[in-house]
């Protein structure tokens, strides 16, 4: 019988504390916690820079496939659908089958669809093999943090390595676009981020520890399914319903999503062995982690995956310059990133997100009128106060993944924030770019964005804090 299990029902029962639920064996020592810290950290960082490398190369890359502009959220929203759909299942598996086993994996699977992707002709086969780098990158980032919490048992020692882990998903996305515009044509750029995944996985291979939450049962094959099929509809509804929500296919897509929740949800209740445990959701610290994570995707990634191509199209901008000008955004928020756990102790990890959310809010504010006016230097106190803003963030959000779970689940626990993360990413990329097409100007339609990107991130803050309060 699960740990988790109830002996006279299905049902899960409350969810023990980390004490409770031993983690596989024993703990590491510091070389090996360094190594682990390195490799996942630096996983992390290419799995970023993949994922944001179109927002500097759309443009080529549209053209070379000629992706017409009622396509182009697909060349965007290829990776987050993978991620969104995979990083629990991902999560699961981690915990159960081995975190390095799954991370590794995730690691070569991620440079071999990478470089795939540099070969590709046409707006379907690239968009394939971006899903697929999403799945690969889900695999990496819901098991980095497992191998995580099990190198750094000590709760001093996961600050320390949430905190680095959270820099470096900053820096990966600060990187990514420089990158990607320093190559020659946007097909080097996508083989050498390959390449550097793939060597990665190396050492990975052998240089990390095994570690996993063995649970009695078989894998929960049928709710993977379901909930990939969930979000997989979901995802796209989302990413056709900027040419019409109410078009038969969108529908159609909706109805299903609206279906496959609640199948899902049966199947979960059910099983012995869970992909999550739906008591959970009955945990305001958790329901925190997630509404964060759902809120960083809408309001912070969905606008910014679609500002450097503005900049370039209607600033005029080239992509280089595009890049370093987001590298005052992204290079800073890794800056942050890495500082903020000297807040511990000082400020709430919830006090954290809620300051980045009202710092996010403040930055575009102060962006509005910029695009319209064909003025980059406008978008700089911007880009520096919401730098600042990304950086809590990205430090806090790690953490508070995993200390709403137990130690055991801490994978799963990764898996389920950043799932609500990069749910919110495709739907904030839909939602910025038919904000921005259909605002009858690309200036008045990028200001309208704007503004319902500060709103949504005022509403990320309160809902945090409003949980928080719950909770005492």
């Amino acid at each position: 019988m699960s740990q988790l299990e109830s002996p006279t029902t299905n049902a899960p029962a409350p969810l023990p504390t980390a004490s409770e639920v031993p983690d596989t064996p024993g703990a590491p020592g510091a070389p090996r916690a360094a190594l682990t810290l390195a490799l996942t950290s630096a996983a992390t960082a290419v799995a970023l820079m993949i994922y944001t490398a179109p927002m500097i190369t759309l443009p080529d890359t549209a053209a070379a496939l000629h992706t017409p502009a009622s396509a182009q959220a697909w060349l965007l929203n290829g990776t987050p659908l993978g991620l969104a759909a995979l990083l629990l299942v991902a999560g699961s598996l981690a915990d159960d089958y081995g975190r390095r086993r799954i991370f590794t994996a995730g690691t070569v699977a991620l440079g071999l669809t990478t470089v795939l992707s540099a070969f590709t002709g046409s707006t379907w086969l690239f968009t394939l093999t971006r899903v697929a780098q999403g799945a690969a990158g889900a695999a990496i980032l819901a098991s980095s943090l497992g191998l995580l919490v099990h190198a750094y048992p000590s709760a001093r020692g996961r600050l320390h390595a949430t905190g680095v882990w959270g820099a470096f998903v900053s820096g990966g996305i600060a990187a990514g676009p420089v990158v990607a515009g320093a190559m020659p044509t946007w097909r080097a750029a996508y083989g050498v981020l390959g390449a550097a995944a793939l060597v990665i996985a190396a050492p990975s291979a052998r240089g990390l520890p095994e570690s996993r939450a063995p649970r009695d049962g078989r894998p929960d094959l049928a709710g993977a399914t379901v909930f990939g099929l969930a979000l997989v509809s979901l995802v796209a509804a989302l990413t056709l319903g900027r040419d019409g929500w109410l078009r038969a296919p969108v529908l159609l897509l909706f109805a299903a999503a609206a279906l496959l929740v609640p199948a899902f949800a049966l199947i979960e209740h059910r099983t012995r062995t869970p992909m999550i445990d739906l008591t959970l959701l009955r945990r305001p610290d958790f329901l925190g982690s997630a509404a964060a994570g759902l809120f960083t995707g809408l309001a912070v990634i969905g606008l910014f995956s679609f500002l450097p191509a503005l900049l370039q199209q209607s600033v005029g901008l080239s992509p280089m310059d595009t890049a370093w000008l987001l590298l005052l955004w992204s290079g800073l928020s890794f800056l942050v990133a890495l500082q903020a756990k000297r807040l511990a102790g000082r400020v709430s990890p919830r006090h954290q997100l809620a300051l980045g959310f009202a710092l996010h809010a403040v930055a575009v504010v102060t962006m509005l009128g910029a695009i319209g006016a064909h003025s980059w230097p406008r978008t700089l106190p911007g880009l520096l106060i919401g730098g600042v803003g990304s950086g809590l963030l990205n430090a806090a959000l790690p953490l508070v993944a995993v200390e709403a779970v137990p130690r055991a689940r801490a994978a799963m626990g990764s898996g389920a924030q950043q799932t609500f993360r990069y749910i919110g990413s495709c739907a904030g990329v839909a939602l910025t770019l038919a904000l921005v097409t259909s605002g009858g100007s690309p200036g008045h339609g990028t200001d309208i964005a704007l503004i319902v990107s500060a709103a949504l991130a005022l509403t990320g803050a309160t809902g945090v804090l409003a949980l928080r309060e719950r909770k005492a």
